[in-house]
């Protein structure tokens, strides 16, 4: 579905929860484009290829395999003329999963071993370092109570993420065995 872009310019589509992304095949918003308002896991039904992408307007995940596996990238409104490059990929944009806007408070636990075993602690805020400020060497499950959040590898926000939405998520052991030492809610503002 094509959106005018009298719609997009005499609307505020945050406002409305609108969430649109346009793919583009090529570098620099150029060849076959696919217009995106939801999730979509597996993009080759509508682009062979994808190398530029336009957010008009929401926050996705970008995932760089069919049906929201492999790498995840987190995309807020903006233009990416070149994402690859940017954010250092080896493969295009496969899936997409929206993120819904969020304007409550932000809670989640997380704990040091898998199923909810160990050390825990409650957070409401970002977190730069979970071994500074916790103690903790490791956080092995997390159960998200409130709000969005992404989490990383490596100390301040750095590294490979995850896109955690409410919910339990026993074991992180299954995500690639991916160690997570830093956390930051999806904030309104990305919108």
């Amino acid at each position: 579905m094509q959106l005018t872009k009298a719609f997009l310019n005499n609307r505020n589509t945050n406002s409305l929860g609108v969430h649109i992304v346009i793919f583009y095949e090529d570098r620099n918003f150029q060849g076959r484009t696919y217009e995106c308002m939801s999730d979509c896991a597996d993009m080759s039904s509508y682009l062979s290829r994808c190398h530029s992408c336009r957010i008009e307007s929401g926050c996705f995940m970008m995932y760089d395999r069919p049906n929201y596996m492999g790498n995840q990238y987190f995309f807020k409104k903006g233009e990416y003329a070149d994402y690859m490059s940017m954010f250092g990929m080896n493969e295009c944009i496969r899936s997409c999963r929206m993120i819904p806007m969020y304007k409550g408070s932000y809670r989640m636990r997380i704990y040091e071993r898998e199923n909810f075993m160990g050390q825990m602690h409650e957070m409401m805020d970002d977190c730069d370092n979970v071994m500074d400020r916790y103690r903790m060497s490791q956080c092995q499950s997390c159960h998200v109570m409130d709000g969005h959040w992404l989490m990383y590898e490596q100390p301040h926000y750095r590294g490979r993420m995850s896109y955690f939405r409410p919910g339990e998520y026993r074991s992180f052991s299954n995500m690639g065995g991916m160690r997570f030492m830093s956390m930051r809610r999806i904030m309104d503002s990305f919108y």
